[in-house]
């Protein structure tokens, strides 16, 4: 699965908000780009940017969705879990229905051992308390324990999928932090990196300004003035690091 994203781009985005991300998205008329409901687990995890590699699930069907059924290898959870690129972001549609798992402890770490950069679903995961503990990305809704209550059958994998209402392309780049996850269309992701890496850096001097005392107009949204005042102040910056 190729990657749209430049290696400077992929940083660029690691190092923004998912809140910036999002601003950016809609000067471009996208609004549904959030993965709504969905928190991370350890948010002393790493920042989560890859491409998504996605898993569908339709409603269960109790004569089919057995225990046996996992022993398959070709099963699509399992096929998933081991197909998923490194550096993507499994994103898994539970059809927002956490009440029972999307995935759990074991196959979290055979993503996070295999390279992935992390895992998304809009339902929820077992072991929740086991996957926390990883140095590895993952949202979901909420735990969801249960074994004996079977909701999800997984049909497709790498397919378009819904994820908490956001519509996400295999190959789209998913965005995470500590308050969730956006999505953005491939062919949109080094333009949006390079927007909101500039975005984040200018919020940087407004947020440094306003600590001082200063007042937002003018400033916030920028004017002409605010930009030439950001120019100097940037170009000081770059001066001190040398």
């Amino acid at each position: 699965m190729p990657d749209s994203l430049s290696p400077q781009n992929r940083r660029r985005l690691a190092a923004v908000s998912v809140a910036t991300v999002t601003t950016v998205l809609f000067k471009r008329g996208l609004r549904n780009t959030v993965v709504q409901g969905a928190s991370p687990l350890n948010p002393a995890a790493p920042r989560m940017v890859g491409p998504a590699f996605t898993l569908r699930c339709i409603p269960a069907r109790e004569d089919l969705d057995v225990l046996e059924v996992f022993r398959d290898p070709l099963h699509p959870q399992r096929r998933a879990v081991e197909e998923c690129p490194p550096g993507a972001v499994m994103m898994v549609d539970s059809r927002k229905d956490p009440r029972a798992a999307s995935a759990g402890g074991i196959l979290a770490a055979r993503l996070m051992k295999r390279g992935a950069a992390g895992i998304v679903t809009d339902g929820g995961f077992r072991d929740a308390p086991d996957i926390a503990r990883l140095p590895f990305p993952a949202y979901h809704r909420r735990p969801s324990p249960p074994t004996n209550l079977v909701l999800h059958h997984a049909v497709d994998v790498n397919v378009p999928i819904g994820c908490g209402d956001a519509p996400a392309y295999p190959g789209d780049i998913a965005v995470g932090d500590g308050e969730g996850v956006a999505i953005i269309p491939a062919e949109l992701a080094n333009e949006v990196a390079e927007e909101a890496a500039e975005m984040t850096i200018y919020e940087d001097f407004v947020t440094e300004q306003v600590l001082q005392g200063r007042k937002l107009p003018g400033l916030y949204p920028a004017s002409e003035e605010s930009l030439a005042e950001f120019a100097k102040w940037r170009k000081q910056r770059k001066n001190k690091r040398r």
